[in-house]
């Protein structure tokens, strides 16, 4: 039987809590402390096979870190954006391909869209990661 879209996320939330200090959510949240991470299905293909037999799911992950008048909120973005490391998303991630057996595999392709974001009186730093999951 394929995942569903909420054990998708639960999955990703999985991995992404093996980021110490990350705080995860699997939803967008009404509010935010940083660092924090959170999931949302971007699309679903439905006839990824036969008879719908893999219906790839992307997700994004967005990131977002301290208050963009510091540098360490910059370099705690590269941080979270390395291709491996202890704060690499895409590291921790992958490191459970089947997201704790939810799922066939999964792949982070990109970190793209960073940018600034205001949350009440502040400026953030975000980053978009794209994952790519077969159930």
């Amino acid at each position: 039987m394929a995942a569903t879209l909420a054990q998708m996320a639960d999955g990703l939330e999985a991995r992404l809590g093996t980021i110490d200090g990350l705080r995860v959510f699997d939803h967008v949240p009404d509010s935010f402390a940083v660092p924090c991470a959170f999931v949302m299905p971007e699309s679903v293909n439905f006839h990824g096979a036969f008879a719908g037999g893999d219906a790839e799911t992307e997700w994004t992950v967005t990131v977002i870190v301290g208050r963009v008048a510091g540098r360490a909120a910059q370099k705690s973005l590269y941080e979270f954006c390395s291709y491996s490391g202890s704060r690499s998303v895409r590291a921790a991630i992958e490191g459970d391909l089947s997201l704790g057996g939810r799922v066939q595999t999964c792949v982070v392709d990109t970190a793209q869209n960073m940018r600034m974001i205001s949350q009440g009186d502040g400026d953030y730093l975000a980053v978009d990661f794209r994952c790519r999951i077969h159930p």
